[in-house]
């Protein structure tokens, strides 16, 4: 079971105030900006960020509209997984976080009525898995290149036809204990600031922008986090 430390976010203060729902035209106030700059430089100075992925890559053994058959008895199910990929040869199921510290810290800002550097510390860590995701992706690009295989783009439960539900079977597939990623018994992720997809795998998948996926998306006009380009 691979696990990915130490990867480098260089996070930029446009991506943070997309996670703060300011869309590109937006006026922002200056001292904002100056705040999460200060911010980032504390949460870099600090250590609060420990990214972290743990990934299994599993062959395909059938595919039906209800999932995915998976070498060892075990499956995904969905509809949707078969019908955007159904060219997969195997599929990678993939756990990403950046750890509890910086949550601890939001959390502490809070307690102290500090809840302007805790709302902004918070976008920095939704952010920070934003940015986290194509580094790991492009890990797992790189490794199964050598079998003349490519990657899909990643696909996340909740999508339509990927019920929310799997995210226990995609932990288990993944081993994502190794990297300290639970789930609470009402399906709440933690650390909070984790998430779990699944990718696949074959000589030519498809691959779609984060903009293609918002505009399918059901809370397209009403997301303040969308992707417009």
């Amino acid at each position: 079971m691979p696990v990915i430390r130490d990867i480098p976010l260089d996070l930029k203060i446009r991506e943070v105030l997309r996670r703060q729902g300011f869309r590109g035209g937006s006026k922002v106030r200056p001292e904002i900006k100056s705040l999460i700059t200060e911010i980032l430089a504390t949460v870099k100075k600090t250590h609060l960020l420990e990214p972290a992925v743990a990934y299994e890559i599993y062959p395909v053994t059938g595919m039906s509209p209800e999932g995915i058959s998976l070498e060892g008895g075990k499956a995904i199910e969905g509809p949707l997984l078969a019908a955007i990929f159904p060219e997969a040869k195997e599929l990678t199921v993939i756990v990403a976080t950046i750890g509890p510290g910086l949550e601890k810290q939001v959390t502490d800002y809070t307690s102290r009525g500090q809840h302007l550097r805790g709302t902004l510390l918070d976008g920095i860590g939704s952010a920070a898995v934003d940015s986290l995701i194509p580094q790991a992706l492009k890990s797992i690009a790189d490794g199964v290149s050598s079998r003349g295989y490519e990657i899909s783009s990643p696909v996340v439960p909740g999508m339509p036809g990927f019920p929310l539900t799997e995210q226990w079977n995609l932990l288990k597939l993944a081993k994502a204990k190794e990297i300290g990623v639970s789930l609470t018994a009402s399906g709440v992720m933690v650390p909070r600031k984790s998430t779990s997809m699944v990718v696949g795998i074959g000589p030519k998948m498809t691959r779609w922008t984060q903009a293609e996926v918002c505009r399918r998306c059901s809370l397209k006009e009403t997301c303040l986090y969308r992707v417009t380009e």
